[in-house]
């Protein structure tokens, strides 16, 4: 079967009222990637077949309109962190994947170990990065996505420091502003990015601008590039 057809997926726009696109595939770097281009992401629990979702409507930060709350400011003037791309994408997916204190959704454990295994592959060929955040030269905190042309697809984050998700994610957003991206997409609503300045765009104008998003071509080399310093 020609590999255009194998991984062409249903039009998103077509979802389900719960956003649901399509069940089954796998979780190739070819499967993944036509799925991000089509604005789809897979999210399924341990023992469930692989699901294809695109979510009505779907939260994006413009990096341009990013806001930092006065709290988080204070925080950033200590200079108690440093962040880092791509030097410890594995351990960061890992840390993600990890139960987290006090939860109770269903979805905790969402990152199974076929998912670490498809992102680290995904990485490996250039596609998904990390934003790492350290304190005392300890790994606290980092958020991890999949980058296409112009647009960031974030998937998840963790934190072990207070605040440290939040700041690696901020240091995500200003470095894709610097970089020109377009948008960033956060996929759900949280009252984490609802702070930052995300907003909600309909799936129809979501699928338009990943098709447009994706096609412009991104040169940055994560791994050899310093952060941007928050201020």
């Amino acid at each position: 079967m020609d590999s255009a057809i194998r991984y062409q997926f249903p039009d998103p726009t077509e979802a389900d009222k719960d956003g649901l696109v399509a069940v089954g595939g796998n979780l190739s770097i070819e499967c993944l990637l036509s799925a991000y281009k089509n604005g789809i992401f897979p999210w399924f629990n341990p023992g469930d077949p692989i699901l294809w979702w695109s979510p009505e409507p779907r939260m994006v930060i413009y990096p341009e309109q990013l806001h930092i709350p006065r709290s988080v400011k204070k925080v950033i003037k200590r200079h108690q962190f440093k962040f880092t791309f791509d030097h410890c994408f594995e351990q960061v997916i890992i840390n993600c994947s990890a139960p987290r204190k006090n939860q109770v959704t269903e979805h905790g454990t969402w990152i199974t170990d076929d998912m670490v295994d498809a992102y680290i592959r995904l990485h490996q060929a250039g596609f998904a990065h990390s934003v790492e955040c350290w304190h005392n030269d300890e790994l606290c905190g980092g958020v991890y996505g999949v980058a296409l042309g112009s647009i960031f697809f974030g998937e998840s984050m963790f934190s072990k420091v207070s605040e440290s998700s939040k700041l690696a994610l901020i240091t995500l957003v200003k470095q894709l502003n610097v970089w020109n991206y377009d948008l960033l997409d956060c996929q759900l609503p949280s009252d984490l990015v609802e702070r930052l300045g995300a907003r909600n765009v309909c799936r129809k104008k979501f699928t338009k601008l990943v098709k447009v998003s994706t096609q412009r071509i991104n040169a940055e080399n994560w791994s050899n590039y310093d952060p941007i310093k928050l201020k």
